[in-house]
């Protein structure tokens, strides 16, 4: 009876879960059913005219196309002339107009300000100042919250120049800000932030990618104060320069400190050692270990050094005695000379040399003109004897990727061209089919220069991209042609028929790649800036590659057909 009474109940509960899922199946079936027949009806009568309207167009072309292939074919040498004339163009006079860069900015809605005061501001007067950018800051539209950060807790992070006449300033944008937005408002603080005296301000963006500064100057000489002296003519230099922004040297005005110059010669008349003496003097300012103090589980350093009322000033350095186990003791000030002088704010060294770091950001020009113009200007400043200078940063990183895609570039291409060898079992047909590179590289370059945008890393990966798609268009009608001619038909004839029956397939395989590029074309969403170049580049690429592949690559086919019967 238990075992029964189980059975019962379990086959009841399945029953009725499948009852249930049925009837849930048929509900979503029946919703589904009901929505694509109220969009059938709101839609066909929308859709019809525009799919009547592209039957129209593709009749069209498909009517006027044969007429113009043959007058294609009749003037050969005028077609391929004005293909490789546009290419020459292209190369030549748009190119060089586009400018390079690295990555394009990506606008992430929060920028920080660098605040930097004369070294010596006293910490509440940093605060004090820090607050009135603040305010400015935030009281501007589309400012979400300001975040700040006044002084430096000295750790390893820190850098050399930071420290309680330094402020970190962070400023959070709301959502949806557009990036021209973005550049208005960084425009507006660097215009307000100009009238407060003797405060530097730079402006920086969140870390993306591990890139350097855009702009990174190195002049590398061994002498410092020659070497500021430079680094800071150059600050003014590159400063007037249009598009640059920012500029500030990373020699700034050092920290002060008591400077302690021995004398050689006093010290070898009273018998005294440098070394010792240094050390004596070290010992008694800055401290010595001299043992530890056991407490517990803790070893507490016991450190003896002057009290403070006798090592801090100069008159005090002067009356330290530099021979406590001498007959006669002998003052500091007699064997050395103490002054206040400016130590270095940093030493830094680039492959074994001293060297100072002039930074700068771009604004509204691209990374080439910006490295261009500043060589023209270093080129026409004076050097002291052994100084030099080197822009590095992004520009050095832009110059090795950018020679890294043209290899890959080049490679896709050379493999493209060994695969196609191999499947036609020709190098003459796989080589009239590359010509659909260039041709797609007409339009690439035509539509970048036309919105403005830069030669960079991602669009050279959309080059790279269409080296493997532009020649599938011309491999489709290539190897029509090929079986028709085989077929018995003649050459003339037979591209003609390829091109009349390929062209609905050819433009409509254009035209999906093109559509599913597009919503990536249109820069929505958040890092459009990084997705848009690229899938421009590919549309333009195959849009011109695909117009020009159905007149050009017939041509040059019939080029090289009659060149192989005159051989």
């Amino acid at each position: 009876m238990p075992y029964l009474l189980i059975r019962f109940v379990v086959h009841t509960v399945l029953s009725l879960v499948r009852s249930a899922l049925l009837v849930v199946l048929l509900l979503c079936g029946a919703v589904v059913a009901a929505a694509v027949v109220i969009t059938t009806i709101v839609a066909v009568p929308v859709a019809a005219p525009l799919l009547g309207l592209f039957q129209i167009l593709l009749n069209m072309v498909h009517r006027a196309y044969p007429v113009i292939v043959r007058a294609a074919l009749r003037q050969r040498l005028l077609v391929v002339g004005g293909a490789g004339l546009s290419f020459w163009l292209c190369w030549t006079h748009l190119v060089p107009a586009l400018g390079t860069e690295l990555i394009p900015p990506v606008h992430q809605g929060e920028f920080n300000l660098d605040l930097t005061m004369p070294v010596g501001t006293p910490l509440l007067h940093t605060a004090a100042i820090t607050a009135t950018v603040e305010q400015v800051a935030a009281g501007l539209q589309a400012v979400e919250r300001v975040v700040t950060t006044v002084g430096s807790d000295g750790t390893a992070t820190s850098s050399a120049d930071e420290g309680e006449h330094t402020a970190h300033v962070t400023v959070y944008l709301q959502d949806g800000t557009p990036p021209q937005a973005e550049d208005r408002i960084i425009e507006n603080l660097r215009q307000q932030l100009s009238r407060l005296p003797e405060v530097d301000t730079e402006v920086s963006y969140p870390a993306l990618f591990s890139f350097k500064n855009p702009i990174e100057l190195e002049i590398r000489g061994d002498d410092l104060h020659l070497l500021r002296r430079t680094s800071a003519d150059a600050v003014g230099i590159i400063a007037e320069l249009p598009g640059l922004a920012d500029v500030r040297s990373t020699l700034q005005t050092g920290n002060p400190e008591l400077q302690v110059v021995y004398d050689r010669e006093r010290l070898s008349d009273y018998g005294l050692d440098l070394r010792a003496v240094a050390e004596l003097v070290r010992n008694k300012v800055q401290g010595r270990v001299a043992t530890d103090f056991r407490r517990e589980e803790r070893n507490i350093d016991i450190l003896v050094r002057l009290r403070e009322d006798d090592r801090l000033g100069v008159e005090e350095l002067k009356r330290l005695t530099v021979n406590p186990s001498g007959d006669v003791p002998i003052r500091l000030s007699s064997v050395a000379r103490i002054r206040i002088a400016e130590g270095p704010s940093e030493i830094r060294r680039i492959d074994q040399q001293r060297a100072a770091l002039v930074t700068a950001n771009i604004q509204g020009i691209d990374l080439g003109s910006a490295v261009l113009s500043i060589e023209s200007a270093m080129a026409g400043m004076s050097f002291p004897p052994g100084f030099s200078f080197l822009i590095s940063g992004q520009n050095e990183e832009m110059e090795r990727s950018l020679d890294s895609m043209v290899f890959a570039l080049a490679l896709a291409i050379f493999l493209v061209y060994i695969v196609m060898a191999s499947q036609f079992e020709s190098l003459i047909h796989p080589f009239v089919i590359m010509f659909t590179v260039p041709l797609a590289g007409i339009g690439a370059i035509a539509a970048l220069y036309v919105v403005n945008i830069p030669l960079s890393i991602v669009v050279f990966i959309g080059f790279i991209m269409l080296a493997g798609i532009v020649v599938n268009n011309a491999i489709v009608l290539v190897d029509y042609i090929n079986t028709l001619r085989a077929a018995g038909m003649a050459a003339t004839e037979a591209i003609v028929q390829a091109g009349t029956v390929r062209l609905r397939p050819i433009l409509m395989t254009t035209m999906t790649t093109v559509l599913g590029l597009l919503p990536m074309a249109l820069g929505l969403g958040d890092g459009a800036e990084i997705r848009t170049p690229m899938a421009l580049t590919v549309i333009a690429g195959l849009v011109s590659s695909t117009f020009l592949t159905l007149v050009v690559i017939p041509t040059v086919y019939s080029l090289a057909v009659r060149a192989s019967k005159e051989t």
